[in-house]
């Protein structure tokens, strides 16, 4: 599993796009795919997958109402060779709102259980990669 965290409008996409360029991925976005660990898009698939915009899947899943430590979980379990790309959001101000303060720390607990399993973990800036582990 590998790791890419950075703000938004980073390059974090791209940066990752470009290291694997001629590689085949399943490519799935958070913005758009389903919710459940049970829906076609999220089964396993017969290659590597990146997973684009991590942090709007789990923002989709806590607004869903759903557990998305456990649905997260066992989407990594699943896809233990994923490439997982997501916004840092716990920097900076504190949101006023409740909901968003959760989701903040709830996500930010998540990307820390992924960065310790995986083997490799880069922050982007600037569409510049910084390897932390």
């Amino acid at each position: 599993m590998e790791l890419y965290v950075g703000g938004y409008a980073q390059g974090k996409t791209d940066y990752v796009k470009r290291k694997y360029k001629g590689e085949s991925l399943v490519v799935i976005d958070g913005e758009t795919t389903g919710l459940g660990f049970e829906d076609a898009d999220l089964t396993a698939q017969p290659e590597r997958v990146l997973f684009l915009h991590f942090h709007l899947w789990i923002r989709r899943l806590l607004l869903a109402g759903k557990d998305a430590e456990a649905v997260a979980a066992a989407w990594l379990k699943a896809h233990p060779d994923c490439v997982i790309v997501a916004d840092e959001v716990g920097n900076g101000i504190v949101p006023m709102k409740r909901a968003e303060r959760e989701y903040r720390d709830r996500l930010g607990r998540i990307l820390i259980s992924i960065a310790a399993e995986s083997e490799r973990v880069e922050r982007v800036i600037c569409g510049i990669g910084q390897r932390l582990k």
